[in-house]
C-alpha cells in the first residue's frame, strides 16, 4: 500500500515497459495505472512515449513491477536514449 498513488514501472511478459501512477491492485496482482504511457525502446531511434491514460494490466502478464524515483526519472533525457527492446519471456 505504500506505493499507492505513486509512479511505478511495469515490465510485462511480452517485453512492454509501462509507466503510470498506481491506483489499485487485487489478489491476482492485476494493477490499475492512471496517467500511464508505454516507453517504446529502439536501437535506431530515441524512446517513444505512447500515451495510454487509465490502463489495466493483468497480473499474469506482469514480469516485474517497481516504484519509480521521480527525481531520477525526471533527470533522464529519453530523447538521447536508444536501446534494444526487451524480448518476450519464454516459459
Amino acid at each position: 500500500e505504500s506505493v499507492m498513488g505513486k509512479p511505478v514501472h511495469v515490465v510485462t511478459n511480452d517485453g512492454r515497459n509501462i509507466v503510470g501512477v498506481l491506483k489499485g491492485y487485487d489478489q491476482k496482482t492485476n494493477v490499475i495505472l492512471d496517467e500511464s504511457h508505454e516507453r517504446v525502446f529502439s536501437i535506431d531511434a530515441p524512446v517513444e512515449q505512447v500515451p495510454l491514460g487509465l490502463y489495466i494490466v493483468r497480473g499474469d502478464n506482469i514480469a516485474v513491477i517497481g516504484e519509480i524515483d521521480e527525481e531520477i526519472d525526471a533527470e533522464i533525457d529519453l530523447s538521447t536514449v536508444a536501446a534494444e527492446p526487451l524480448k518476450a519471456i519464454v516459459h
